[in-house]
């Protein structure tokens, strides 16, 4: 029986249990070829050339049959003992897993030690074969180096045959690379594999694998699996990509890619509108602190901004890295809510690139004049539309902020005012269309109203609240009444089957679900047709179909 635990992107954190044994991945099985510690309850046995996976009583043959190699073109039939499947590259695509597999094993896995693009396929393509309720073990393919991307990439298991081998042939293997030792260094390879399993189980369990695993690609090989994994690989990652998170880095050019990264850019460009009555782009630059609003800096340029009620046509978007750009009202969606990035005052080619595709994709909505208080780094958008640049220096020092009120003001001058009612109403459809797509923005924004401020709104249909939107949660968070506006489009929809809700909606409770839902994205629970209830996905829409154990939605409401 498998648990998942905790989730950082493909990488988790599972408990297994089976006939008394429990396994906490990600794991490094011993490999012995003689005397076996009596308090070791699974590791892998060499007898010869052949291997066996020994798990409690149960030992399942890794090797048998023809031991054909990727590189041959022939291939094998899974083979199914004990709850194991043992493959053997190369696949054909069209394999079948019996449904009581725990446990899928590439047995040939070290082939792909030395070829990126194969050992990326192949993960890729047996980890949506066996789908999330079965672990998956790739012996001989693991060392201290790679652990942490091969987990980031979805396996759960590993062994210690490599790096016990290296060592015995006097190559020293360490979280950093390979070194030569010219001695038996197998017990310290060993050591260094334990210790950097421990360091990946604890930042997948921390949601901050993809850091570990950036720090730790210092191979070619590696940097070259990552960068394939990243663009060939983005919707396998993204489909187990959180919508909400903690505090994360990207100290790398690699880290521009990260799939959290990647699905904002795209869902600016797929699915953002601006609020039709902003007739004024004030470019604005990052800041450390995030949520931006909350910075020191952010505060002075509402204080510049905010002087009277031509506020409302002014729409503030902030250029950063990596995201590109995030319109003011989306500040408190994670990942804007949460990166960190090294800053130089040097921006490389790529960000400049996804910057201004992405800004002149936004200006098509068609701004009567765009402000540019970005100081240096308008030099990257300034082709691409004729703008008014306010800072001089400092962006916050008193010339530059008074030339940013001066600019909004004039920018204003004979312009058709609307009330700041139509402003929240404008800002939160941008909102809803973001998080839900247009269908549902519409469907929720006709006769509704909103009050409060940024970035705490509440959304109403006469005196029916549909939901609101807070810092806390970075996104809207839905009342039963708005739960039952997105059921009627069918948007994030868990299906339960026909029993009493009584806490949390656990995974082997689900019958359907939407398979577009991310873990922290609002979940909407459907009984016999009925809405149920409504709280926050701990699963991916994904793994609320396969896995037998574990929270699927939390509850916020639920029917009386």
């Amino acid at each position: 029986m498998l648990e998942v635990l905790a989730r950082s992107q493909r990488g988790r954190v599972c408990e297994f249990r089976r006939n008394g044994v429990v396994i906490r991945t990600p794991s490094v099985l011993r490999t012995f070829g003689g005397h076996v510690p009596a308090d070791t309850d699974a590791y892998v046995s060499v007898d010869g050339t052949a291997r066996t996976l020994v798990i409690g009583n149960e030992r399942t043959a890794l090797d048998r049959g023809l031991r054909t190699v990727l590189s041959s073109g022939i291939r094998t039939l899974p083979v199914t003992e004990n709850g194991v499947c043992v493959l053997r590259l190369p696949l054909s695509g069209d394999e079948k897993i019996d449904g009581g597999v725990d446990i899928a094993v590439i047995s040939n896995a070290f082939e792909l030690r030395k070829d990126p693009r194969k050992m990326v396929d192949a993960i890729r393509h047996v980890r949506k074969m066996i789908g999330h309720n079965v672990l998956l073990y790739t012996p001989g393919l693991a060392d201290p180096s790679n652990i942490a991307l091969l987990t980031y990439m979805g396996v759960d298991l590993f062994d210690d045959s490599l790096p016990i081998s290296a060592g015995k042939l006097g190559m020293l293997q360490i979280p950093e690379g390979e070194i030569v030792a010219n001695e038996d260094v197998s017990q310290r390879n060993l050591d260094e594999m334990i210790v950097e399993c421990s360091k990946v189980l604890m930042f997948a369990g921390s949601g901050r694998l993809r850091e570990l695993a950036d720090q730790r690609v210092s191979s070619p090989a590696l940097v070259a699996a990552l960068r394939i994994f990243d663009r060939a690989g983005y919707e396998y990652q993204e489909e187990m990509c959180a919508s909400v998170g903690g505090r994360f880095s990207c100290n790398t050019t690699q880290s521009l890619l990260r799939p959290e990264v990647q699905r904002f850019r795209r869902m600016i460009g797929e699915r953002y509108e601006p609020p039709k009555h902003k007739r004024i782009l004030v470019l604005l630059p990052c800041s450390a602190k995030k949520p931006y609003h909350t910075s020191k800096t952010h505060r002075a340029f509402a204080s510049a901004i905010h002087t009277g009620e031509h506020d409302v046509l002014v729409h503030e978007v902030i250029v950063t890295s990596p995201l590109g750009i995030v319109p003011r009202e989306l500040d408190i969606f994670f990942p804007a809510s949460a990166y960190d990035i090294p800053v130089t005052g040097e921006w490389k080619c790529q960000e400049r690139e996804f910057i201004r595709n992405m800004l002149s994709k936004l200006l098509e909505f068609g701004y009567d004049h765009v402000i540019s208080h970005l100081g240096d780094t308008t030099e990257i958008i300034r082709e691409l539309t004729d703008l008014t640049e306010t800072c001089v220096g400092d962006p916050v020092s008193p010339v530059s902020l008074n030339n940013l009120e001066n600019a909004v003001r004039d920018a204003a001058k004979g312009m058709e005012l609307c009330g700041y009612h139509e402003d929240r109403c404008g800002n939160v459809r941008s909102v809803l269309r973001f998080q839900f797509g247009k269908d549902a923005a519409d469907a929720f924004m006709e006769g509704a109203s909103v009050t409060g401020k940024l970035p705490y709104w509440k959304i109403y249909s006469g005196k029916t609240q549909l939901g609101m939107i807070s810092e806390e949660r970075g996104m809207v968070s839905l009342t039963m009444e708005g739960a039952e506006r997105l059921a009627k489009m069918n948007i994030n929809v868990v299906e339960m089957a026909d029993f009493e809700l009584k806490g949390s909606l656990f995974a082997i409770g689900v019958s359907r679900a939407d398979r577009s839902i991310r873990v922290g994205d609002e979940a909407v629970i459907v009984k016999n047709g009925t809405v149920a209830a409504v709280g926050v996905a701990a699963m991916s829409g994904a793994e609320m179909e396969d896995l037998k154990r574990g929270v699927a939605v939390k509850i916020r409401h639920k029917a009386k």
